[in-house]
């Protein structure tokens, strides 16, 4: 794209994705409810107050998927509540007003109750070893390429026991494709 992007990564406070686009040269914000775990630009808080018109030139989106994600659906009875103050989220992230929006979640509730992702990519097609589908629902961005292909290791952090930061570990982004969404929809400045 060659010039200076301001773009909002919502719901991360790892700064893998925030970190990734600053690197290249770009204003990157990360905005979470939780603290960052690395220096970088972070807002603690809800990222809705940020989604004002003329703002932002790319939107990258990393909505909760506690209420959304198949993985969970056994324990979907009786939290309807959740799940659609859950999709009214991801419907106001969508509707933005920013002009390049990627949402990226796992495999569930959005494909039904929204619309199909427009792509399902896997951390094995950008040098990483593990298998796990993670669905980006475009706005006005190209599909990401694979950069590097690996081959697949049979456990993965999705796959891991239960344990107290399980949910953070299973949420993280992954190097290679932060880079990738950097270098393919950011561009070198």
């Amino acid at each position: 794209m060659g010039k200076r992007l301001r773009v909002l990564v919502a719901c991360e406070f790892s700064g893998i994705v925030r970190d990734a686009f600053s690197d290249r040269g770009h204003y990157a914000l990360s905005c979470d409810l939780l603290p960052s775990e690395t220096q970088g630009r972070h807002r603690l808080g809800n990222v809705r107050s940020l989604l004002v018109p003329g703002a932002w030139d790319l939107l990258i989106a990393h909505p909760p998927c506690t209420h959304l994600a198949i993985s969970g659906a056994r324990y979907f009875a009786g939290k309807e509540a959740e799940q659609e103050h859950a999709l009214r989220f991801v419907r106001a992230l969508m509707a933005a007003p920013i002009p390049r929006i990627c949402i990226e979640n796992p495999k569930g509730m959005l494909s039904t109750w929204i619309r199909k992702p427009d792509q399902i990519i896997h951390p094995w097609q950008f040098g990483h070893i593990d298998k796990k589908g993670t669905c980006l629902w475009l706005k006005g961005l190209p599909l990401l390429s694979p950069t590097k292909v690996s081959w697949i290791k049979v456990s993965a952090p999705h796959q891991a026991g239960q344990t107290k930061d399980r949910w953070k570990d299973r949420s993280r982004t992954y190097k290679g494709i932060a880079q990738a969404m950097a270098e393919q929809w950011g561009g070198e400045i």
